[in-house]
């Protein structure tokens, strides 16, 4: 129940005390309600510099648990608060640390039915974070009825490939060529990923459409080299043969088809296509969802079998390990978690396992068959008695065909506002494809991702060369 105390209830000596350990979302929530970009400041320092970091500007977020107090304790639901008079002290608080807020009435005031409450808030040491009063007008009339939950709150990030964004930092801008960049769309692209520092684009097609275009946007394009083609497929096939010569590290597709570029891609002897088959990879950020996932393959294979299905993971390893996943959770998603001989998705999910686990997959945890539902939600899955190192924590979903890939990642986007990257993993290099209704943020999520894995191919890393 919610119950308050009244002016008459309440006796000078009276105290409540709140604890609570400050956290960086709690100062982007805030931050995001109030509009302080002093606070959001801080939690980017937070979210860089990891647990136990420490950001100024924390005391005044402190000093609102003194808010908290009055309104739900002390006197409680009906209060005013008059005046406040509290000192902040400038020290920065460590995210995680727990400090305990203490509001003590000192005195009370019949005329006006006022209290006074002399206010603390210490660390677990004892150290000082705020002291001051509070004057509050206490409330003359009961209140005692059922507690209503509080509304969640979801702050929902404009840039939800920041941390995506900023592994970025510090690679060199990656020599891509862009095909066929004859739309606005697909001109504005590869310009807005190059003034980030992903790309450095190879702009291949018309060069008076392409001056056209620009013009027309308002963009400067005189710091790009533009080879010039005189239609869409000779502009496919140049750019393979500048990956094929090393002058390009990665394709862009633009305002051509993508069974026109990928024709190209595949060409037994002029192509760049490997011993492994390409496979399409969404990375998905969900608002509601607590990170980044990659889901495959929504976009190429129509209806893998076993061993389409083994590449098309391996593919999406890759792409979690360019991104930082060491080892990341695979879930091979079907309708159910259990072998069903009659469901095709289910066998090759644990045909797919056993492969795992004989080391003709590598790199990976890897489970299933998985619904969807215990793939993404442990609490799904401890429902159901499932046991899995991958239920609820996956990091890749991989679908049993295109269609049903398909329908998930539109369902998704367009009915829980997720963004959506893409990039074509199994190639010589990855290929970035991008559509006309993407926003800049999943723009420049699709060149992050495969400029991070063109710098792993660099590297070495293993799974990378030529797709082996």
């Amino acid at each position: 129940m919610l119950e308050n105390r009244t002016f008459d209830e309440i006796n000078v000596g009276d105290a409540a005390s709140l604890t609570w350990a400050l956290q960086a979302e709690n100062l982007e929530t805030w931050a995001a309600v109030t509009g302080d970009r002093n606070l959001m400041r801080a939690f980017d320092v937070a979210t860089r510099q990891g647990p136990g970091s420490e950001a100024t500007g924390n005391s005044m977020w402190v000093a609102g648990l003194f808010g908290t107090i009055v309104g739900n304790e002390l006197p409680g639901v009906g209060s005013v608060i008059r005046s406040v008079n509290l000192s902040l002290c400038e020290r920065p608080l460590a995210f995680g640390t727990s400090v305990t807020a203490t509001a003590t009435v000192t005195s009370k005031d019949a005329a006006q039915g006022t209290v006074t409450l002399q206010c603390r808030c210490v660390d677990d040491r004892g150290t000082d974070y705020v002291q001051g009063t509070v004057e509050v007008v206490a409330p003359r009339l009961k209140i005692r009825e059922p507690l209503r939950e509080l509304p969640s709150v979801q702050v929902r990030r404009e840039d939800r490939f920041l941390e995506l964004l900023r592994r970025c930092e510090g690679i060199a801008p990656v020599n891509t060529a862009v095909v066929h960049p004859c739309s606005d769309d697909a001109l504005v692209g590869p310009i807005q990923a190059a003034e980030r520092g992903l790309i450095n684009p190879i702009l291949i097609g018309p060069p008076a459409k392409i001056h056209s275009i620009a013009e027309k946007a308002g963009l400067d394009i005189s710091a790009y080299t533009l080879v010039p083609v005189q239609h869409s497929h000779q502009a496919a096939e140049r750019a393979v043969a500048m990956v094929r010569s090393g002058e390009a590290e990665l394709l862009m597709k633009g305002s051509l088809h993508t069974d026109e570029l990928l024709h190209e891609v595949l060409m037994r002897d002029t192509g760049i296509r490997t011993e492994r088959r390409l496979s399409h990879c969404f990375l998905l950020a969900v608002p509601t969802y607590a990170r980044p996932f990659i889901l495959t393959d929504a976009a190429i294979n129509i209806a893998p079998d076993l061993m389409a299905k083994r590449d098309i993971c391996r593919n999406a390893i890759d792409v979690a390990h360019a991104m930082g996943i060491a080892q990341p959770k695979v879930a091979i998603l079907a309708a159910v978690e259990t072998v069903n001989p009659t469901m095709q998705a289910t066998i090759d999910a644990a045909a797919l396992c056993k492969m795992a686990d004989r080391g003709q997959i590598k790199g990976a945890i890897v489970d299933g068959p998985l619904a969807f539902d215990n793939a993404a939600d442990e609490g799904a899955a401890r429902t159901k008695g499932i046991v899995s190192a991958v239920a609820g924590k996956a990091d890749i979903l991989v679908v049993p065909d295109l269609e049903a890939g398909n329908m998930l990642a539109k369902q998704l986007t367009f009915m829980a506002n997720a963004e959506a990257a893409g990039i074509v993993a199994g190639a010589r290099v990855p290929i970035i494809l991008t559509s006309r209704a993407d926003s800049v943020q999943t723009r420049m999520a699709s060149c992050a991702v495969a400029a991070l894995l063109a710098d792993a191919r660099r590297k070495g890393m293993a799974g990378l060369k030529d797709g082996d």
